[in-house]
């Protein structure tokens, strides 16, 4: 009798978006007896991509990608290549294992009656985003990249929301604007358009009743038209090189609520002895950390409430970290156990070292 998949492994990844350039996102991705399904958040209901695992094969270590470590590469049945990275050598090799018994168990013919649970845009099957998006880099007849500011900084090669959706209508790849901000939310949701500044971050990180936003103070940019923002800085801390000396205790992904915004966004943390320090990361990129919290000498607790926790389903899994400095962080962790694990290598952390 078939029966639906259970879980078999469940995390954040670093996944690459599209097959035209380079361009990697942090998903939360969940591995079931017959597919993977990656999610954008960890509280989502609908997947945002699915790969099942019938047919397919895997491929590690993938090096596809120079400098970019821990990546594996997952061929599906219709030779459709699907690039996750993990946090570290441990994590990627247990991933790969627990992919390969799932494929060698499907392959053998067991079977699974599962519900479709994917609640994607649905566009015309006339569109072709990979080449609509060539039409819209076109040098005559695309959308001009322009130097915009705002809030005292300079966006370079970019344009605006509104700027997109005229385009789409102005040639005809829509019937109006509702139609413009699916297309445009495709688009982005694919790769092909990147959020600028904050307004337009925010609303693709969920924060709006729309991912794409049709206004002209969002921003946008194509992913290899080398924008670049003057004046613009990822984080305030000041990160020195002696902070780095400390061996390697414990690494991984975790949610990090913002200090100004208070939003929630996937951050690798490394997590250093001797001089004691916890420095987080973009997970999809970049070899100098965001940040680094000081944490000798600091207070490390479970959390159960937050006044915002709920649309998080942070229940069992936030912690904070308050510094010598009385500076507050909150940390989600993926499970109650991982929540156990982080704060005791902290706490051991923090009574050590400089």
């Amino acid at each position: 009798m078939e029966r639906e998949p259970m879980r078999i492994r469940e995390g954040y990844l670093v996944k690459k978006q599209g097959s035209m350039f380079n361009t990697w996102k942090p998903m939360w991705v969940v591995l079931l007896e017959d597919g993977i399904e990656f999610y954008k958040r960890k509280a989502d209901n609908s997947p945002k991509g699915m790969v099942p695992l019938k047919g397919s094969s895997i491929n590690s270590p993938c090096q596809d990608f120079g400098k970019r470590m821990f990546v594996f590469k997952l061929t599906a049945a219709k030779q459709q290549d699907h690039f996750f990275q993990a946090a570290y050598l441990e994590e990627r090799d247990a991933w790969v294992r627990d992919i390969k018994r799932a494929i060698h168990c499907i392959d053998g013919g067991q079977r699974f009656a599962r519900k479709s649970t994917r609640k994607s845009i649905r566009l015309p099957e006339t569109i072709n985003l990979s080449a609509l998006y060539l039409s819209m880099k076109d040098p005559e007849k695309g959308i001009k990249e322009l130097k915009l500011e705002k809030d005292k900084k300079v966006y370079n090669h970019c344009f605006t929301g509104t700027t997109v959706i005229d385009w789409l209508v102005s040639s005809n790849s829509i019937r109006n604007r509702k139609e413009g901000l699916m297309l445009a939310s495709s688009l982005l949701s694919e790769g092909y358009l990147q959020p600028a500044e904050d307004t337009s971050k925010a609303a693709a990180e969920g924060l709006s009743d729309t991912p794409f936003l049709d206004l002209s103070d969002a921003y946008y940019y194509f992913p290899d038209s080398g924008f670049f923002c003057d004046g613009n800085s990822s984080d305030d801390d000041v990160v020195l090189k002696e902070e780095f000396r400390g061996i390697v205790v414990k690494q991984g992904c975790l949610l990090k609520q913002g200090h100004r915004r208070k939003n929630w966004k996937v951050r690798k943390f490394v997590l250093r002895e001797d001089p004691a320090y916890l420095h987080y990361y973009d997970p999809a990129g970049g070899e100098e950390p965001l940040g680094a919290i000081h944490l000798r000498g600091c207070v490390v607790t479970a959390v159960e409430d937050m006044p915002d926790s709920k649309k998080h389903d942070a229940d069992n899994i936030l912690f904070e970290i308050i510094t010598a400095n009385d500076i507050h962080y909150y940390l989600q962790a993926a499970s109650s156990a991982e929540r156990t694990e982080w704060i005791k290598a902290i706490q051991a952390v923090s009574r050590t070292g400089k």
